[in-house]
């Protein structure tokens, strides 16, 4: 069978296509088409030859097998030192041999590629950094992703959020009414309690164009009622657009450049659009990552830059801490040991520990570093998709055991994760594990803490 009706190689790109692949309970018909399905060979090695670049070419080449970005990945450290887990062999023994056969390999081969590049790796990028040749396997992993989207080859879960963000321009189907009547309802439930508060939308020439990850409105209204009332507090000139309004991106966690640049690209729209000074995204990493640092080039922009400047919701916090727009009650500080996740995508591949340890100076006095930490830190466990596929869930928990590991280390019980797929991934590792720790987004915390001025308070009846 060349291509199956759910697993093939045409991108998702209609209501009907998405919902068929819906009613497929846990991929079952999509795996089992999956075993039967066609490697277009020729089309791969056209693929490989046209866009694998000097980079990556140089890459496999110098390579010499020195083992130094061993220690660097969690899944090797949580699998008992497998060999077969060591950065360099799990992509030499998948891109390096497609490229050294040409492309001519079989379906067995391409599932056994799929379930390394992502059941084996989260493109957490640790790897570049111990690397003496500069190899950055999680960088090749991402394109190595790309060449299974390509021809089929995708986790299930992952072919239906891409197609998600090329129906929808978000990672779940959440239309234009849906979100403005979200905005419009949290505002409503919380003004009793924050007189004034609004969630403004489509508000030209703000200060801050505030965007989210979907999961927020679909799942958990209550994040973006807790942002309008920072920025309440905080007394900022604030909006979300009504289209262009989500950051996340599992089309780059799918390899699906193509959907990439079509969701990025609305989120531009909405900067040229509204004009804002400046863009302020959410609790999430890859959010980030895929808009701010990736977006860019998907979209063709010559600068590297998005539209208007950038800013992760950590830089936010950490810039109203420090000028005074948001005040910490003393008393209020967490007293525990606490600590806190360094994600990967805003602080390893973005730089911004310092915003966090500032952050942490402000509310917490017992503030307990992992180790290691800051862009040395170690991956959740759920990045780069993980989190949500179920077909590699016995792979993401067994390498839950490596964050479990470090945060006990620090004598902890609350974890700060100011990211979704950090703050997921402790949530399952506290569920199958059970050690007694708690976790947290920066916005229920900072809001039990603020002191708020006597003008924003409700009156008493």
């Amino acid at each position: 069978m060349p291509e199956g009706k759910l697993c093939n190689r045409t991108p998702v790109n209609t209501e009907e296509q998405l919902h068929a692949l819906l009613a497929d309970k846990s991929g079952k018909q999509y795996y089992e088409e999956m075993n039967h399905l066609n490697v277009d060979t020729k089309a791969l090695w056209a693929t490989i030859q046209k866009t694998l670049k000097s980079r990556l070419k140089t890459w496999l080449e110098i390579c010499a097998h020195c083992g130094m970005c061993a220690d660097s990945c969690f899944f090797y450290l949580a699998n008992k030192k497998d060999p077969k887990q060591v950065p360099s062999y799990k992509i030499q023994s998948t891109l390096g041999e497609l490229v050294r056969r040409k492309g001519q390999v079989d379906n067995a081969f391409m599932q056994k590629v799929m379930d390394v590049a992502w059941g084996k790796c989260t493109c957490c990028n640790r790897c570049g950094m111990y690397c003496p040749f500069g190899i950055d396997m999680g960088v090749m992993f991402s394109y190595l992703r790309g060449l299974c989207h390509s021809q089929g080859f995708i986790p299930w879960e992952l072919k239906i959020g891409a197609g998600m963000h090329r129906i929808y321009r978000a990672q779940m189907d959440i239309t234009t009414e849906d979100w403005v009547d979200t905005c419009e309802w949290m505002a409503e439930e919380y003004e009793d309690d924050w007189p004034g508060l609004t969630i403004p939308v489509d508000v030209a020439g703000a200060d801050i164009m505030y965007t989210v990850n979907a999961r927020e409105p679909k799942h958990y209204p209550e994040d973006l009622a807790e942002a309008a009332i920072l920025f309440h507090v905080a007394g900022e000139n604030w909006t979300v657009p009504s289209e262009g309004w989500e950051e996340t991106s599992l089309a780059m966690f799918a390899g699906d450049w193509e959907a990439c640049k079509l969701q990025v690209e609305s989120v531009y729209d909405a900067m040229k659009r509204l004009q804002a000074k400046r863009m302020v995204v959410t609790e999430c990493g890859h959010a980030y990552r895929a808009t701010v640092i990736e977006g860019p080039y998907w979209a063709g922009l010559p600068n590297g830059q998005t539209p208007i400047p950038s800013f992760h919701y950590v830089e936010w916090v950490a810039e109203a801490l420090k000028s005074g727009k948001l005040k910490i009650d003393p008393a209020k500080k967490i007293k525990e040991p606490v600590t806190y996740q360094d994600s990967c995508n805003y602080i390893r591949n973005a730089g911004l520990k310092d915003a966090a340890r500032t952050i942490m100076s402000y509310i917490a006095e017992d503030f307990r570093e992992m180790s290691p930490c800051k862009e040395h830190n170690f991956c959740c466990g759920g990045g780069g998709g993980m989190n949500g596929l179920g077909r590699y869930r016995k792979e993401r928990n067994n390498g839950l055991k490596v964050k479990r590991d470090q945060i006990l280390a620090t004598g902890s019980n609350l974890v700060v994760a100011p990211c979704h797929n950090c703050w997921d991934a402790i949530r399952d590792l506290e569920e199958v594990y059970r050690v007694g720790i708690r976790w947290s987004f920066l916005k229920p915390l900072l809001i039990s803490m603020i002191e708020v001025p006597e003008h924003l308070k409700p009156k008493e009846e």
